[in-house]
């Protein structure tokens, strides 16, 4: 009972941040205004002391969705992310690749791809997510490292 109690305020708890947080933080979107969702991004970022954490990917990218899935399994990990960064997901597809948006980025070698920006939008990191992979799967601790150490840089 105790199992199933604890579960339930777990789900409600995850229901209410995941409501509290930005349409742009929570999915790939073609027909987002990135540059508008940008703006915004960086307004909560500087009213918020944080970071902007862009995630590049789309519904397309298999790994984007193991990505989701990891984060969604780590709530703390989720947590911490989003403590430290503002996200913003920003869509890349046939339908609509933000070309634009994404011209001032360097490359990305894969997607998931993130880059991160102080909160006034000067680009800071490129961040390959294969990084966070060990043997095949998404490391809690390489990412737990990984936001520590943007904390650090507060």
């Amino acid at each position: 009972m105790k199992k199933l109690t604890a579960y339930l305020l777990l789900l409600l708890a995850t229901s209410a941040y995941a409501a509290a947080l930005p349409d742009y933080s929570t999915r790939y979107d073609p027909a987002r205004d990135v540059f508008s969702d940008g703006r915004a991004a960086i307004q909560l970022a500087a009213s918020t002391n944080r970071k902007v954490l862009i995630e590049v990917g789309g519904d397309w990218c298999a790994w984007c969705h193991v990505l989701d899935q990891f984060l969604h399994n780590n709530q703390d990990v989720q947590q911490q992310l989003h403590d430290t960064f503002v996200m913003l997901k920003v869509n890349v597809s046939e339908t609509n690749d933000n070309a634009e948006f994404l011209r001032a980025f360097p490359k990305p070698l894969g997607y998931p791809h993130m880059y991160i920006t102080d909160n006034n939008g000067k680009i800071l990191w490129s961040q390959d997510t294969a990084e966070f992979l060990q043997q095949g799967k998404y490391s809690r601790q390489r990412m737990l490292d990984f936001i520590a150490r943007w904390k650090q840089h507060e």
